[in-house]
């Protein structure tokens, strides 16, 4: 986790203004991640939940149709058929609140946007343009309260995100474009501290379980369930992983059992 419980984004004219963390971390490497200092405990702010989380994965650029990226892509999808009504949907039922119960998700669908990135380094703002953009020409499907658009970035492309890069400080993250449209972003992972000492794939299958638990259970990071010394479910249990049907999951925490399972 990064030394600090929230990043500071300035603010103009004001104080600075701090938001809740919702990145996945760099992996600590050989070195082990420390304890945290005060124990985890994640409390309810009465924002909205992804209750049947229904996700639609975006590939954006033509790389994702050459080799070995084109290999990855059918398995990545498969990936969300299986997790979304597995047992790690299971377990954050713990989570539900009166009038929203967590349970199985689905993949709508999929979509490869061929034209490029703008570049090497790809901000969030340009993301969300993106994002809203497609949504408006009928590309991605409408949002709902229970949409999440997730985004893969190609190998070679650096996201920048509250004064902060892929691969340097994080290895994805999530939030939400005017507390309404959810989203996550999946940087390719091209570096040891995004890689873990994993291939690829299983990489990827680990950040996004981290970032799919975090949309679900506090899509608008920090109105949800969230611990202001730890951050949201998946920070607290960063790169802990587990197999579950052959995949690479990130462990999460439970407040139930107060542990990472």
């Amino acid at each position: 986790m990064p030394s600090k419980p929230h990043s500071k984004t300035p603010k103009v004219g004001t104080s600075e203004l701090y938001r809740p963390i919702r990145i996945v971390p760099l992996h600590p490497g050989k070195a082990k991640a420390a304890a945290p200092q005060v124990p985890p405990k994640l409390t309810y702010r009465n924002g909205p939940l992804l209750t049947s989380v229904q996700v639609f994965t975006i590939f954006w650029g033509a790389t994702w149709n050459d080799a070995p990226q084109n290999a990855l892509l059918p398995k990545i999808n498969e990936f969300f058929d299986f997790i979304l009504s597995s047992q790690l949907l299971d377990q954050l039922a713990e989570y539900s609140v009166p009038n929203q119960a967590i349970s199985h998700g689905v993949l709508i669908g999929t979509i490869t946007l061929t034209t490029p990135p703008p570049g090497k380094t790809v901000d969030d703002s340009a993301i969300q343009n993106l994002i809203q953009q497609e949504i408006s020409a009928g590309t991605l499907p409408a949002s709902t309260p229970n949409t999440l658009y997730f985004l893969f970035l190609p190998p070679g492309v650096t996201v920048t995100q509250g004064g902060s890069a892929s691969c340097q400080v994080f290895c994805g993250y999530h939030d939400a474009i005017n507390n309404s449209i959810f989203y996550a972003v999946m940087p390719y992972p091209s570096c040891a501290g995004c890689l873990g000492g994993v291939a690829d794939f299983d990489a990827l299958t680990s950040t996004s379980s981290h970032e799919l638990c975090e949309a679900i259970t506090d899509p608008i990071p920090g109105q949800g369930w969230y611990d202001d010394n730890n951050g949201e479910i998946g920070d607290i249990c960063a790169w802990q992983t587990r197999t579950l049907g052959g995949y690479t999951i990130q462990l999460e925490w439970s407040n139930k059992v107060n542990q990472c399972v």
